[in-house]
């Protein structure tokens, strides 16, 4: 069977299979110190925020190395067209474990208020549990337990990063055209604009936590909503910063010639991935803003 031909032209092995590398044991061991650290952070222990950063570090040094050599072999032409299926299909299953995750973190959300809450008003929670319980949402707990605080209403910076993140959208979709028209000016143009938009999306998140914390008290111990709202909002925001990280790096490969209207899933694996953070942040402004 005749070999296929890669983004740059060149015929292709029929299915490259890179060397053997060291870029996923580095990967896994700098991931375990960043969840130790943060660990170790969350409970006040000193290390913590060190071993943090050193993960954070490690895990983006070796990202850096690993994308390069990616890099290098589909520029150098050795991905054919069942490598770039295979490319796809990893991305899509990706994608799904992502949705599983964040799954379980809205169902947290949605049994702990429509399910855990109600079924103790049908024991003698008063008793069981402590005085004047009731089953309001969010739950302040015992007197005295969790300080008062505030929730987050969906007015006005989630509802102004709800128009940075659908515009964005908007905008990769333009670009992504325009790679296919093979209008280069345009889709670096239009990338510039999604990456401002990312980025804007980030800086008005961090605004919100300042917020949360200095002026609602709304802090991750402030019971099950606390914990919920920084779990599903932080991920969430861990994952814009990789997003637009992702589509950073992209356009700097754009802007040195890289991709081709025919070959650029490299663009098309990073744009899924933007779409899915997309539609997350629906779910989050729906359910944690709004029906809070």
């Amino acid at each position: 069977m005749s070999a296929s031909h890669s983004g740059q032209g060149a015929a292709a092995p029929y299915y490259y299979v890179p060397p053997h590398s060291s870029h996923p044991i580095q990967a896994s061991i700098s991931m375990l110190m960043v969840l130790i650290g943060g660990a170790l952070w969350l409970n006040d222990f000193q290390p913590g925020p060190w071993l943090f950063l050193i993960g954070v570090i490690c895990m983006l040094t070796t990202l850096l190395f690993w994308f390069r050599d990616s890099i290098g072999e589909s520029e150098g032409g050795l991905n054919s067209r069942r490598v770039d299926h295979s490319y796809r299909w990893s991305m899509a299953w990706f994608i799904f474990s992502e949705v599983m995750f964040f799954g379980a973190f809205f169902g947290s959300l949605w049994y702990t208020r429509q399910v855990s809450l109600p079924s103790l008003t049908d024991i003698d929670a008063q008793n069981l549990l402590w005085p004047h319980f009731t089953d309001v949402w969010p739950n302040f707990g015992p007197a005295g337990t969790i300080a008062p605080f505030k929730t987050v209403g969906p007015f006005w910076l989630p509802t102004i990063n709800t128009a940075l993140l659908l515009s964005s959208a908007l905008t990769l979709t333009v670009a992504h055209y325009a790679l296919r028209a093979n209008h280069r000016a345009k889709v670096i143009f239009w990338m510039v604009v999604t990456l401002l938009l990312g980025y804007a999306f980030i800086v008005c998140q961090a605004t919100e936590y300042y917020h949360s914390y200095t002026e609602l008290n709304l802090r991750f111990d402030s019971g099950a909503f606390g914990s919920l709202f920084y779990i599903l909002t932080g991920f969430h925001g861990f994952h814009v910063i990789v997003g637009a990280t992702m589509l950073t790096v992209i356009t700097l490969r754009l802007i040195r010639g890289h991709f081709t209207p025919e070959h650029h899933f490299g663009f098309e694996g990073v744009a899924w991935y933007w779409h899915f953070v997309d539609v997350v942040w629906l779910g989050l402004y729906l359910f944690v803003y709004w029906l809070n």
